[in-house]
Formats: C-alpha cells, sequence, structure tokens
C-alpha cells in the first residue's frame, strides 16, 4: 500500500558543511498513539498505508522511505546569551515531501537517536514532552499562528532515562524547512564565505522568491526575515503564548514558530509571566519576546554582513536600517491586533492608550488574559473583583464611547472579536491532564478531546466551555521543563 511520500530533498544537495547523513536508530516495538489525520490528507499522504505496520515502521525511523535522504542539521545557537556549538542532536531529517499543492514541507523525526551533534545525549525522547509539543503545535496552528505541525506520535518500546524511568517516544514533525538564525551562525563560525552564500541563496529560492525589482537580494532576505518575525511575536503576544526559550537556534527563518519547549500560555496577566524551569532570570519573560526576537534578529544580521556590503560600516548601517524596521511592524501588527480583540474598526490616536489601560488593569487584578477578553466579547462581566471594580467600570465607559465612533454596528464588532479572541487556548493544566492520562494510563481519549476543542479555538462551542475554567489556586506557580 502506497503512502504517497514524494521526496525532493533540496537541502541534502548543498555542502555536506552542514550536515550528516545518517539513518535514524531502530527502536524495538514501535507503537502508532496518534495520527493527524486531517494534516497527513493535506500533505497527500494515504492515512490507512501510515496506520500499517510498514507506515508505523516509516515514524519510528526503523524503515527508510524510498526517495528519503535522512542527515542531522548541523547549527549553532546563542543559548540565554551565550554562543555554542549545537546541531541536531535527536532528530533525522528524513528528506523534503512536495505536497499536492506543491508545496515544500521538511519531514523530521524527533527522538530518533544519536547524531555526532548529541553531546553525550542519547538521542531519544520521552512520550509526555512529544504529545506535549503535539498538543501546543496543533492549538497554535487552530489559532492561526504559523508553526511547525505535528504529523504523529509513535511509542518506541524502550524507556529513556531523565530523573525518573519513561516511555520513549518519536514524533514527526512537518516544517515549511528547518533553517534557523543557528545555522547562519554556524556556517558563518565554521564555514567559508562561499558557503555562507549559498545558504542565503538557497533560503531565498526556498522561502524568498524574488523578481527583478530586488536591487540587493541579501539585503532583501534580511528585511523578509524580520517582518516575518516581527508578525509572528505579535501573534504570540496577542493570545498570551510564552515560547520560554527563544534561543537563536530555536528562531525559524521561515516564520514559524518551532521546538516547543518550556513553552506555555499566560493565565493572569502579567509581562513578567515566566514558566521555564531554567529561566531563572526572565529573559525569556511574555513581556521580553519582541525585545529578544529583535535581539536575536541582530544575530542573523552579523552573519549577513559579508554579503551586504564589500565596506564593513557600510554593511552595518544598512544591517541596522533593517532591523529598525522590526518595532514598527511589530507594533503595527499588534495595535491591529488589539484593536480586532477590542472590536474596532478604525483607527484613532487614543486607542494604544485604551489598550494599555486596559492591560494595566488587568494586572492590577491578576485578570485571566484569555477569559477577559472573551467576557468582554460577549458582554458577560464574570463575578469577579476586577469586573467589578471602579477602573474597570470606567474603562467600560470609554470603550463603549470608543466603539460609537465607528461605523460598524455593535454587532458587527462583535463578530471582529469573536474572530480575534479564543474561547479555548492549550490552558496549562487541561494540557497537564490530557498528558497525564496518556503517559500514566494509556488513555488518549483525555487528548483527543482537547484537540477537537482546539482545532477550532474561535467556534465559541458550548463543547469548548470546560476548557475555559481556570486552573485550581495553588501556591506554586505553574513550571515548565526542556522535556529532553
Amino acid at each position: 500500500m502506497e503512502i504517497g511520500w514524494e521526496f525532493d530533498n533540496s537541502y541534502a544537495r548543498l555542502p555536506d558543511t552542514f550536515f550528516t547523513k545518517l539513518n535514524p536508530t531502530p527502536v524495538a516495538s514501535p507503537e502508532l498513539v496518534i495520527l493527524n489525520e486531517s494534516l497527513a490528507t493535506s500533505l497527500g499522504l494515504n492515512v490507512q498505508a501510515l496506520r500499517s505496520g510498514d507506515g508505523v515502521e516509516i515514524l519510528a525511523g526503523n524503515r527508510i522511505p524510498e526517495g528519503a535522504e535522512p542527515l542531522a542539521q548541523a547549527y549553532a545557537g546563542h543559548q540565554f546569551g551565550y554562543f555554542t556549538m549545537l546541531g541536531d542532536g535527536r532528530a533525522h531529517l528524513l528528506g523534503e515531501h512536495i505536497t499536492p499543492k506543491g508545496e515544500r514541507v521538511d519531514i523530521q523525526l524527533k527522538g530518533s537517536g544519536r547524531t555526532p551533534y548529541s553531546r553525550g545525549g542519547d538521542g531519544r525522547a520521552a512520550l509526555g514532552p512529544m504529545l506535549r509539543e503535539y498538543i501546543i503545535s496543533e492549538g497554535m496552528h487552530g489559532l492561526g499562528i504559523p508553526t511547525t505541525r505535528s504529523l504523529a506520535v509513535v511509542t518506541t518500546g524502550e524507556p529513556v532515562f531523565r530523573e525518573t524511568r519513561l516511555p520513549g517516544a518519536i514524533l514527526t514533525r512537518v516544517a515549511s524547512s528547518h533553517l534557523r538564525v543557528g545555522t547562519f551562525e554556524y556556517v558563518v563560525k565554521w564555514g567559508t564565505f562561499e558557503e555562507l552564500k549559498t545558504l542565503a541563496d538557497y533560503t531565498l529560492v526556498r522561502h524568498f522568491p524574488f523578481d527583478d525589482s530586488v536591487d540587493h537580494p541579501y539585503l532583501f532576505l534580511l528585511q523578509e526575515v524580520v517582518k516575518r518575525q516581527a508578525e509572528l511575536i505579535a501573534k504570540w503576544q496577542l493570545v498570551g503564548f510564552v515560547h520560554g526559550v527563544m534561543n537563536t537556534d530555536n528562531m525559524a527563518l521561515s516564520g514559524e514558530t518551532i521546538d516547543y519547549g518550556p513553552c506555555a500560555f499566560m493565565d493572569n496577566y502579567d509581562p513578567a509571566t515566566v514558566f521555564s524551569s531554567i529561566d531563572t532570570h526572565g529573559r525569556y519573560a511574555y513581556g521580553n519576546q519582541p525585545y529578544i526576537a529583535q535581539w536575536n534578529l541582530a544575530r542573523f544580521a552579523e552573519t549577513l554582513l559579508p554579503l551586504l556590503h564589500d565596506d564593513r560600516e557600510q554593511a552595518i548601517k544598512m544591517a541596522e536600517d533593517a532591523l529598525s524596521d522590526f518595532n514598527k511592524v511589530f507594533y503595527c501588527h499588534w495595535l491591529s491586533g488589539m484593536r480586532a480583540k477590542l472590536g474596532i474598526f478604525n483607527e484613532e490616536e487614543q486607542d494604544e492608550a485604551l489598550i494599555n489601560n486596559l492591560l494595566t488593569i488587568m494586572k492590577q487584578y491578576g485578570a485571566d488574559y484569555t477569559n477577559t477578553f472573551r467576557a468582554i466579547t460577549f458582554d458577560e462581566p464574570e463575578d469577579t473583583d476586577f469586573f467589578a471594580g471602579r477602573e474597570f467600570v470606567q474603562w467600560h465607559e470609554l470603550w463603549q464611547a470608543r466603539l460609537s465612533r465607528q461605523e460598524e454596528s455593535k454587532a458587527h464588532s462583535k463578530e471582529l472579536m469573536m474572530k480575534s479572541n479564543p474561547a479555548v487556548i492549550p490552558r496549562n493544566h487541561w494540557v497537564e491532564e490530557a498528558l497525564e492520562a496518556a503517559v500514566k494510563h494509556t488513555d488518549y481519549s483525555v487528548m483527543e478531546e482537547l484537540l477537537a476543542a482546539l482545532s477550532n479555538p474561535y467556534a465559541h462551542t458550548p463543547s469548548q466551555a470546560k476548557y475555559t475554567t481556570l486552573p485550581p489556586p495553588s501556591t506554586e506557580p505553574y513550571v515548565t521543563y526542556c522535556g529532553t
């Protein structure tokens, strides 16, 4: 039974400086635990064939599909501000699949064994973190945020050892590519000028095709990456997503969200929100994400300096001008998105003050970010001190007056808000409940129900209501881990 793979592996045709060709390490007894059937269908793959024994063998790395050329990619990165050599330490790129629409996507196995870049690691992954990436990435897709996606998770039949013995698993990840800021950092550090140019040309062809109107392709590359990242981070901020580990190796040049490690969604609004157990100083806090993105982009710009101009000072000036666009583009997308969350169609100078005033009150009262906008959408104030407080009542009057100054009706504003304010997000306690049921009790029904609710978060259906409930009170803050 044919699965439907159509591999054409352009990355494997690049200089071998960029990767090491090797096959995944076979596992003992793989079993499929979840398959993203809608994604598989959109990729032109046969769902029944993927569920077969041969299909599961491919998803586990035990069998190499025809046309694939497995490899581990080399890259570097600034981790918490410090440069280090990295690479795919537990992942294998099977190859690039061409979809029925002619789109090129990477098919990568994560947790598929050791590589030359493993740095002492075992090359494996535990079931919980792989299911977590599946849930969060699909939740992000439902929210309309560019992201890598999860095709499948299989258990390996082998344990992995972290703090405790855990069931092993492999995730199949689908991405526009796995080109990262860290890919360019690696080539600048250990490659040649010719290899840097080759990588830049490849990135342009793959993600940023241009015509004769572009005078300077490498400046264009920087400008386009800046734009995509600014828009992406704005989308994160609008839904309260905290990536948790925004190292330069975790910034994909395609503009997709990648590498879901200690990520989580903010409950109570607070720009200082941090979940990651290793982010002790809040470098990657929710409110810092735009600044860190710009810092990462500056590292990318540094790698392009030899291509921007022969004169280094002139190259630096060109890079700085391109980087300066980040704040403008980010702010434009964030402000537009916040207006939509409040049902505002047109623009007034006072809008930013109106938005920031609401956020200030939310922080003051510890109001839930998602549920506050959901309550405002349906004009159903919750029984909380926030909604009963004088500050919100006064803000509400200003907001209503603002809505009255636009041509669109209140009904149109509500419709816009419903499309901009999700009913559900992958709330941390619901994700943890699904993972516990799956990992400890081999019960995947809890996760499947959650995924169904997250598939259309703007539907605002009665079945989604339970996922709006907040976690029970706790004296300990919610903490996430990298999941390696």
